[in-house]
């Protein structure tokens, strides 16, 4: 018999481990971001030899390691989800990848110093964190967002939506601050410090996820035959079926884009104008633009847009990811816009990319936010982390489009392919192909919901109250 609670308490409020999650989740996330946010401007001007020679990355090379570890970031969880469903289940794969996550954090501050480089090169350390932090921070992914939603029956089933916004609005909790304070970290004393910093908040996540261990709804992993029997039932094909084109077909395209917001963006913005309301920017803090506006979307587009709205149309979750799509298409223009400035000569201010993110923001909200929450509520009830593991493999696909591009268009005199502004002009045609496209898919979704508590409503059967179906 098992020492934990495995199903939902009975009351209309917030579960009593939430907020041992959102804890848990800030200082993961500052952990992750605040790691991935220097570490573009760390391969390209600060990585050394161990003779403390500089052995910088070319900007294409850089993007391209940049974009390949987020794409293994976005691989495991598919390989974490099956840990948790088949044999661990979620909270004890979340303590134990947790500890190599801690791992990988130590190996990049160990490149920086004398210790390490005594032991290996910095480039190898680099490489060693980043596998270790992309299957640690990969293979807990979809257990933390299935967790969340775990924690609810049929009594709160209502506040999942609104649990799941304030899980997005704790992760740029974690991302803003983190942002704003590792690339001073990086710039005022160093990559130790400054990789050194989000290890100590991954060690802190980790035990503060375990406090919460007799507060969490635990589910059992449903075990290998029991995995195979649902996954292969007619629910687990039809989730499956429904969503893979979806979530590896149109979201990668959405992430392809998006994360080019912590490469491209921060090349980019090493040629912009970086006073700006007062402040004299460092390149890499600019990502920290798109934590601060969530905190601010969240609530705006859950509390005042979204019910606005829906007073003139259903905003389906359909219908929110149509829309943010396009908005993706809208912001990369932007960038497209001010690399073609740069490219004739001018320095814009970087005020222009802000107004870039803001754009890309909304569209994080509608589609990223949406998608996760959609993820968890179409999975039947012992596929969740499998399911989620299917979208966070969408993200792993857009991040490799992103990297073979930035492989593929180098030539070897050393000049690339699509230079300047045509590199923004390519990914921003493709994505606006994409949410065309998307439009017609959408219309030809039927699905079905599951909370881990109470029977599965049909989604066919409440087109009408809730038009997950509809554009």
């Amino acid at each position: 018999m098992t020492k934990y609670r495995t199903v939902p308490v009975d009351t209309t409020r917030m579960p009593s481990g939430v907020p041992f999650i959102i804890g848990n989740e800030v200082a993961e996330r500052f952990s992750f971001y605040g790691m991935k946010s220097i570490l573009t401007v760390f391969m390209t001007t600060y990585l050394i030899n161990s003779a403390g020679e500089p052995d910088y990355m070319s900007e294409e090379d850089a993007k391209t390691v940049y974009h390949l570890f987020t794409a293994a970031a976005y691989f495991f969880p598919i390989l974490g989800a099956l840990i948790a469903d088949i044999l661990w289940g979620k909270f004890k794969t979340i303590m134990i990848l947790s500890m190599g996550y801690c791992v990988g954090h130590a190996c990049l501050a160990m490149g920086d110093t004398g210790i390490g480089t005594g032991i290996a090169e910095p480039r190898t350390w680099l490489f060693v964190g980043l596998a270790f932090i992309a299957v640690g921070a990969g293979g807990i992914k979809p257990c933390v967002s299935a967790n969340v939603g775990d924690q609810f029956g049929k009594s709160n089933k209502h506040l999942v939506s609104k649990i799941f916004s304030w899980f997005y609005f704790s992760i740029n909790v974690g991302a803003v601050t983190s942002s704003l304070l590792t690339p001073l970290l990086l710039a005022k004393v160093g990559p130790w410090l400054a990789f050194g910093t989000p290890g100590v908040l991954m060690a802190l996540a980790t035990l503060i996820f375990w406090m919460g261990r007799k507060k969490f709804v635990h589910i059992p992993a449903a075990g290998m035959n029991k995995f195979i029997e649902e996954t292969f039932s007619k629910d687990g094909l039809r989730a499956i079926l429904n969503l893979s084109p979806i979530f590896l077909i149109f979201i990668p395209m959405f992430w392809a884009i998006f994360d080019q917001s912590g490469s491209a963006w921060v090349i980019q913005a090493t040629h912009m104008n970086l006073d700006f309301m007062g402040i004299s920017w460092l390149p890499s803090q600019i990502q920290a633009v798109n934590p601060f506006l969530i905190l601010v979307l969240i609530p705006t587009f859950t509390y005042l847009i979204y019910p606005q709205v829906d007073k003139v149309f259903k905003m389906t979750p359909m219908r929110k990811m149509s829309i943010g799509l396009f908005l993706t298409a809208g912001a990369f223009a932007i960038s497209g816009w001010i690399q073609m400035r740069i490219d004739g000569g001018a320095t814009p201010n970087i005020g222009w990319q802000f107004v870039a993110y803001f754009v890309l923001t909304a569209a994080e909200v509608m589609v990223s936010i949406t998608s996760l929450e959609f993820a968890y509520t179409q999975a039947p009830k012992k596929m969740k982390s499998f399911i989620m593991g299917i979208y966070f493999l969408g993200i792993s696909l857009g991040n490799l489009f992103a990297a073979a591009v930035n492989f593929f268009i180098q030539n070897d005199d050393g000049t690339v392919k699509l230079e300047g502004a045509s590199y923004y002009w390519f990914f921003t045609i493709l994505m606006v192909i994409t949410s065309v496209v998307f439009i017609f898919v959408s219309k030809m979704y039927k699905g079905k919901t599951y909370l881990q508590e109470g029977d599965e409503e049909e989604v066919a059967s409440e087109a009408k109250a809730e038009g997950i179906g509809d554009t």
